[in-house]
């Protein structure tokens, strides 16, 4: 995996560094989701000073947060000599800038965690929580847990991932007892017919997953409380959105794991970019920096090949901030996550992320 050391940097208005290979850095700076965008591209500056000297130059546009934006930042860009597109952030901006990119043969690493945009050329870098879903699943039945049962909320996200979820647990030779889904903020009815599987002496389950967020768990933990739901008896499994203060104070999630990227990387990460830039970065930052990283690694090693599919979609992976990750032929990533375990209103690892990839797929 590519490895690289620190160094000084160069860094004008919206140009990063003076290297003969261009690349472009496509975020929102000005309209919807600007503040991500910033931080984005803050981290992306903060990885190029970390590197010596690259023969890089980042072309950095702003497209404004809309899927036009994007479209004319990437064809600009690609007139500028850009070889490679690194964001956007939006999933309708990621579609547009990957059809620029198609239109001129290069490719896209995005940071959308909208799996439904990945293609052949477009590579999401991005946290996609269908990794987090075969996590979970693994160590649960690893653990013994062979009955399941789920409550989703009606939303794109839990959309996206409730077939992977019955995927990995039928590819885990586990069965599915029971499956409710809830309007998101009001899961009571969901979790009423879902009593007999989950609650009481007789529960059918041993283990609950739970796809929501940390504001939709808010709703979802005194539901099942109000059941007699008992976390000890049906463990409860969830994502990296649990990995929040709020959700491990809920009597409910005592006992319950999550799948996540392993924090301590992002721990150092986060106290270089307060000490550069003045602020903590979003929990989305860390990808702005390793697209840089990878794209400096990529350059280094490969010439001409640099970001040829067959580069770009190496099965040993890449190593970044937030552990190991790949990209597979389809664009999806696979990370390396940890999965952690709520005691005491804390959260903390139980199982640390693996330092490599296993084989694709599995």
């Amino acid at each position: 995996m590519p490895q690289i050391e620190p160094g000084p940097a160069a860094v004008a208005g919206n140009v990063i560094g003076t290297g003969s290979v261009k690349v472009a850095l496509i975020v929102p700076l000005s309209g919807q989701g600007a503040a991500v965008g910033t931080a984005l591209r803050n981290a992306a500056e903060l990885a190029y000073e970390d590197f010596q000297k690259p023969n890089l130059q980042i072309l950095v546009k702003d497209d404004r947060g809309t899927p036009e934006g994007a479209r004319e930042s990437a064809q600009a860009a690609f007139a500028e000599g850009a070889e490679m597109v690194l964001g956007p952030l939006f999933a309708g901006s990621v579609q547009a800038a990957g059809s620029a990119a198609r239109a001129a043969g290069k490719p896209v690493i995005a940071f959308s965690t909208d799996a439904a945009v990945a293609a052949r050329g477009v590579y999401l870098i991005s946290f996609l929580p269908q990794s987090e879903v075969d996590r979970i699943v693994d160590e649960a039945t690893a653990g013994g847990r062979r009955s399941f049962a789920a409550l989703i909320p009606e939303t794109t996200y839990g959309n996206a991932v409730e077939a992977q979820f019955r995927e990995a647990v039928a590819r885990r030779g586990a069965r599915l007892v029971g499956l409710e889904r809830y309007p998101a903020g009001n899961p009571g009815t969901a979790v009423e017919r879902l009593r007999r599987v989950i609650a009481g002496g007789g529960a059918q389950a041993d283990a609950l997953f739970v796809p929501d967020t940390a504001e939709g768990l808010m709703a979802v933990a005194p539901a099942l409380t109000k059941v007699g739901f008992s976390p000890t008896r049906v463990r409860p499994l969830g994502l990296a959105l649990w990995n929040d203060p709020r959700v491990a104070a809920q009597p409910a999630f005592q006992g319950a794991r999550f799948a996540a990227p392993d924090t301590a990387g992002f721990m150092g990460f986060a106290q270089r970019y307060q000490s550069r830039f003045g602020a903590a970065p979003p929990r989305t930052a860390s990808l702005g920096y390793d697209a840089v990283s990878l794209t400096v690694a990529l350059v280094r090693q490969y010439g001409s090949k640099r970001f040829a599919h067959e580069t770009l979609t190496n099965p040993a992976g890449f190593s970044g901030v937030d552990g190991t990750f790949r990209f597979s032929p389809e664009g999806v990533s696979e990370r390396t996550l940890a999965v952690y375990e709520i005691r005491d209103n804390a959260a903390s690892v139980v199982s640390p992320a693996p330092k490599m990839l296993g084989p694709s797929g599995i």
